[in-house]
C-alpha cells in the first residue's frame, strides 16, 4: 500500500469507476456477444490491471488463482497478480508477482499457473473495459474490470478488502498502550492473529511477552471476528472480537501503514498499536513454496447458475 498522505489525493469516485480506454465493437447479428476488432492478445494487452470483481462471478465452481487474486495482468506471456494488500500498489510497480504463464488465441486463454497448474478459459468481451473468463471445466464466470495503473484505485481496494489484509501476518504484536484509558482485560494481550482458510473469520490472542518467533506463541484465547464500515470515514473500520467464551472486544482499527494498526477501545478510551510479524505472501513463501491456508476472497451474494454454454467445439 502507497503512504497514507498519499491516499487523499486519489478520490475514490474518480478510479474503480473509470477508465480510459475505448475501441470499436462489431456486433453480429447473428450473435449475441460482441465481437472485438482487435486480437485476444491486443485486449488483454489494452488495460494494464484487470480487477477481479469477485461479486460478479457466476457458477458454482472454483478457479484458485482468480479467487484469490483482487488483480490480474497480462505482460507479454507472463500473468500478474495482486494477492497481497500488503505493498499492493508499490510490488512489482503496481502489478503484484509474476504467477505463471499464458497462451491467447481464438477468443481462448489457456493459463499455466506456477501451483493450480493448466486452467483454460472461454473470453467474452461485455464492454469497453470488461471481460468475462468462463471455465468450462468447472461451468464458472469471473468478469473483470480493466484499469490503466494511473486510474486504479489501489486504495479502495485495500480498505474494501482489510479483513484479509489482517490474515498477512503470522502474528500482530502489541507494541504501544496509550498512558490514557481505563485498564481493561485487552491491556494483558499482546498477540493477535487473523486466520486464513477454514471459515475465513478465526482469530487468536495471547498473553505472551517478547516472543521472537512467532511459530512459538501460545494462543490463550480464540474467537471470531468481523470488520465493519464506520459511515462517512473509508479509512476507519469498526473491528468486533468475538471471544468464544469472554463475550465481545469493540475497537475502531485504522492502518497507520502497510505493516503497523491502531485499535482505539471505546469502552475504556484506550489507543494501542500492533505491528505486524511474518508477511505471509500468498501463493508463495519466501522458499517458493505455497503457502499452508490459502486466503480466498469470498462470495458475498447468492451463487447463480451460470447460463453460458462452451464455444468449442
Amino acid at each position: 500500500m502507497k503512504t497514507l498522505k498519499l491516499l487523499l489525493t486519489f478520490a475514490v469516485s474518480a478510479t474503480l469507476f473509470t477508465s480510459c480506454y475505448t475501441e470499436e465493437i462489431i456486433v453480429d447479428t447473428y450473435n449475441p456477444q460482441p465481437t472485438p476488432s482487435i486480437s485476444l492478445n491486443q485486449l488483454l494487452s489494452s488495460y494494464e490491471l484487470w480487477y477481479v470483481d469477485i461479486n460478479e462471478t457466476i457458477g458454482y465452481g472454483e478457479t484458485p488463482f482468480l479467487q484469490i487474486a483482487f488483480t490480474v495482468s497480462f505482460r507479454n506471456g507472463t500473468l500478474w497478480a495482486n494477492n497481497n494488500l500488503v505493498g499492493i500498489g508499490s510490488q512489482g510497480n503496481g502489478y503484484g508477482i509474476p504467477v505463471g504463464d499464458y497462451d491467447a488465441y481464438n477468443m481462448i486463454l489457456d493459463v499455466y499457473h506456477d501451483i493450480d497448474g493448466y486452467q483454460t478459459f472461454d473470453v467474452y468481451q461485455i464492454n469497453n473495459n470488461t471481460i468475462e473468463l468462463y471455465n468450462p471445466n468447472n461451468d464458472t464466470s469471473y468478469f473483470l474490470n480493466g484499469y490503466q495503473r494511473s486510474n486504479f484505485d489501489y486504495d479502495f481496494v485495500f480498505y474494501d478488502n482489510i479483513h484479509y489484509f489482517l490474515q498477512e501476518y503470522q502474528a500482530w504484536e502489541k507494541t504501544y498502550t496509550s498512558p490514557t484509558g481505563t485498564v481493561n482485560d485487552f491491556d494483558y494481550e499482546n498477540y493477535l492473529q487473523f486466520l486464513a482458510g477454514g471459515n475465513d473469520s478465526e482469530f487468536r490472542s495471547s498473553q505472551d511477552v517478547n516472543i521472537g518467533n512467532p511459530n512459538n506463541i501460545y494462543w490463550d484465547y480464540t474467537g471470531v471476528y468481523g470488520v465493519g464500515n464506520i459511515p462517512g470515514n473509508m479509512y476507519l473500520k469498526r473491528l468486533t472480537l468475538n471471544y468464544d467464551y469472554f463475550g465481545n472486544e469493540l475497537f475502531e482499527i485504522s492502518v497507520l501503514n502497510d505493516g503497523l494498526i491502531e485499535l482505539y477501545h471505546p469502552a475504556s478510551q484506550t489507543i494501542y498499536e500492533f505491528r505486524g510479524r511474518g508477511y505471509i505472501q500468498f501463493m508463495r513463501n519466501s522458499e517458493g513454496k505455497q503457502t499452508k491456508e490459502l486466503k480466498k476472497r469470498k462470495f458475498k451474494a447468492e451463487r447463480k447458475d451460470n447460463p453460458r454454454d462452451s464455444k468449442r467445439v
